[in-house]
This record gives C-alpha cells, sequence and structure tokens, in this order.
C-alpha cells in the first residue's frame, strides 16, 4: 500500500499532502487587501516554497485551480502567472469565480505536482 504523508496539518485541512508520486497543496492566499497582482504573487511564491519542501517544484506542476473573487481581475492575475510558469511546463488549469474566504481576498490558488516518491520532501 502506497503511503500517504501529511505536513502542516490542522484538525480541517493539510497544507501538503504527498501519495507516491504525487503532492497536493491545499489552496494558497495571498496578503488581504493587496493588490490582484501582489496576491498573485504571494499565492505563488507559498506555492513554490511548499512544492519544494515536498520535494518537487513548479515545472512538475501537472494541475492547477485558480479562484479569483472577480473575473475582472483575470489579465492582472495571468500577467503574473505567465511570468511565473516555466516556459514549457504549463499545467492544466482551471480559473473561475468564487466568493473567497474573506472580502479583501482576490484570488486562490490549488495545485497537484508529480515528485519522485523517494524525495526526502515530507
Amino acid at each position: 500500500m502506497t503511503k500517504i504523508t501529511r505536513s502542516h496539518s490542522g484538525k480541517r485541512m493539510s497544507q501538503i499532502v504527498k501519495h507516491g508520486e504525487t503532492v497536493y497543496l491545499a489552496g494558497q492566499v495571498g496578503e488581504e487587501g493587496d493588490s490582484v497582482a501582489d496576491q498573485t504573487r504571494s499565492c505563488l511564491e507559498k506555492v513554490d516554497k511548499l512544492l519544494a519542501e515536498a520535494g518537487t517544484d513548479k515545472a512538475r506542476i501537472l494541475q492547477t485551480t485558480i479562484w479569483l473573487a472577480d473575473m475582472g481581475d483575470f489579465a492582472e492575475m495571468n500577467e503574473v502567472w505567465d511570468a511565473w510558469v516555466p516556459e514549457g511546463h504549463a499545467p492544466a488549469r482551471a480559473c473561475g469565480e468564487a466568493k473567497l474566504a474573506t472580502p479583501d481576498l482576490a484570488v486562490e490558488v490549488m495545485v497537484i505536482a508529480a515528485c519522485d516518491p523517494s524525495s526526502e520532501g515530507r
């Protein structure tokens, strides 16, 4: 049976769940009140950090789901996203509008990535 590893876990969720060659990250949000671009950068910095901890990186992202509080912010978010994704490594992606946890949050990013099952990440 393949081991499931969880880290940064609380009562309701884990920030990282690793199963075999797959890493699942919880949704990452930026700093409340920042611009959409700044919130997107903050989300992606958190994604980078968690992926590194799990023994992988953004070039191995398989799928991304992005929620925007307002689809009118799509272009601003995409400008940051496009600069962040490595050339030739665009994952499968969906983006939709959703009411986020607080009114000052504009973007949330959740990713699933491939990893080496023997990696030392948690």
